[in-house]
């Protein structure tokens, strides 16, 4: 599997870690930037409330102040209804203004200068009105001609007004702060969103990974299921047809190799009856008379029946030497170790074509080759060369006596992991009856007008079943053959699959 568990489980966590770890500097930024925010909203609400607190100290002594005026211009007591209620409010309100200097550090109130004047002008106008109401009005206007309650008025709306500028330019700064902290905050969070929405998506797209490699090992694994069945079905018949062919290869070398025992057997029983002959003339007493019968027989068995005999066994002999040769050949070549390599097909095909271009060319022939199969076949080269080096040759020994032997060689893949080689001549052609026979060891078919002892096919077959594939014939006779072999493109997976 191309993405293991190891792998998964490795990738997975280290999601979870960059989460967690991209989840708490998002959590503790925010936290931070929040706490910053507060802090910068309480300087703020300090600070408007000492402005808010100034503002309205300096509104009640202007209200009291404007009250008061109106009383000595107008005479009227409805006048000093104002008057008395921003005086009954000033002292709570000087109490507000400290407090709120009190509970602030930034601006720096001097309240005891605020005090100290509001008391100036508080005694100020309580003056005139005391003078005004004993009807002494001149004595009172008199006092505030002479300006020192305007003054003093002037000089508080200046301290209050330095100590509202300052908190103004505070406020700004403070709200200035504010604004950048949750601009901060927002940024942070946007981003820590989006860094973990990127996590996520990794860990989707890893667990989705994942899956799809499961689902193909499940599939996989559901392939290899369906097809179990199948493929024990085909070893299990691979293996009847292998115990038929074993069974029927043990009757024919028993049957072939019983031929010439018997032939030898036969003419040792003649050399027997041949030799009485030869006893009675040679072991004859000295002076003995042999009647002419007698002498004719012993020339007859010298001169003609001990060497039919003797030829005769040694044929037989040979016979069964080539035969135990024969059996020898494939047993060596199903024992002998498969070397898999890479393979050029055709340029095998064509050094095999090379080897008997003078045999083919003296009778006007042409070999004719073209391979469109992978050019890196791994599979036994000696085997190969074996196998195409057979059919060539029986191509030529069967070619048709009427025309020139036309071979043809063509390769092509099966998917992807076989190929299909089909070897065809124009040669005799093999009887239908004979397409299985022919495979067999000792089996010939047809005219038997050449050399050969009937291994050449069984030969090719066994090599073949050794590479792990099959080969097929069809023909007429007189039509020429066709030998399609299918083989596997990498002999070294077969051999494993198959445990050899």
């Amino acid at each position: 599997m191309l993405f293991s568990n190891s792998t998964f489980a490795r990738s997975s966590l280290l999601m979870l870690l960059v989460g967690a770890a991209i989840l708490f500097a998002t959590v503790l930024s925010s936290f931070f930037l929040a706490q910053m925010t507060r802090s910068y909203f309480d300087d703020v609400t300090r600070l408007r409330a000492l402005r808010s607190t100034s503002s309205d100290l300096l509104l009640l002594l202007q209200s009291a102040e404007s009250s008061q005026r109106g009383y000595l211009l107008a005479q009227d007591a409805a006048f000093l209804e104002p008057y008395k209620t921003s005086i009954s409010a000033l002292p709570l309100q000087l109490e507000k203004v400290m407090k709120a200097a009190d509970n602030q550090s930034m601006v720096t109130v001097p309240i005891d200068d605020i005090r100290r004047l509001v008391a100036v002008k508080v005694k100020e106008m309580q003056s005139t009105l005391d003078l005004a109401t004993k009807g002494d009005l001149a004595s009172a206007l008199e006092i505030v001609r002479n300006q020192s309650g305007f003054e003093s008025m002037q000089r508080l709306r200046g301290l209050v007004g330095e100590v509202v500028a300052e908190l103004d330019g505070r406020l700004i700064a403070g709200i200035d702060d504010i604004r950048d902290s949750a601009g901060s905050l927002q940024w942070f969070t946007v981003g820590g969103g989006i860094l973990l929405i990127l996590v996520v998506g990794g860990a989707i797209a890893v667990i989705a990974q994942h899956v799809r490699e499961l689902s193909r090992a499940r599939k996989e694994v559901e392939e290899l299921n369906t097809g179990l069945e199948e493929r024990v079905n085909e070893r299990t018949e691979d293996l009847i047809q292998a115990n038929r062919e074993i069974q029927r290869y043990a009757y024919i070398v028993s049957h072939d190799l019983r031929a010439p025992l018997v032939n030898i057997m036969g003419f040792t029983s003649e050399l027997d009856a041949t030799l009485k002959s030869i006893r009675t003339f040679v072991l004859a007493e000295e002076g003995a008379v042999l009647s002419e019968n007698e002498v004719r027989d012993a020339r007859l068995a010298v001169e003609e029946d001990l060497p039919e005999a003797i030829g005769f066994i040694r044929s037989s002999t040979k016979k069964m030497d080539g035969l135990i040769n024969a059996i020898l050949k494939i047993s060596r070549d199903g024992r002998r170790d498969l070397k898999p390599e890479r393979v050029n097909l055709g340029e095998l095909l064509d050094a095999t074509a090379a080897s008997v271009y003078h045999q083919v060319n003296e009778g006007g022939g042409e070999v004719k080759i073209s391979v469109d199969a992978a050019r890196g076949l791994m599979t036994d080269r000696f085997s190969m060369e074996q196998i195409f080096g057979n059919l060539f040759d029986n191509a030529i020994k069967y070619k048709h006596p009427e025309r020139p032997l036309e071979l043809s060689v063509t390769a092509a893949p099966i998917g992807r992991g076989a190929v299909r080689i089909s070897v065809a001549d124009n040669g005799r052609g093999i009887a239908p009856e004979d397409h299985e026979r022919v495979f067999e060891l000792f089996r010939r078919s047809g005219v038997q007008d050449k050399q050969g002892e009937g291994i050449g096919l069984a030969h090719v077959r066994s090599l073949v079943r050794n590479l792990g594939g099959e080969i097929t014939v069809t023909s007429t006779l007189g039509g020429g053959s066709t030998f399609v072999i299918r083989l596997p493109m990498d002999l070294s997976q077969y051999v494993r699959s198959n445990g050899s």
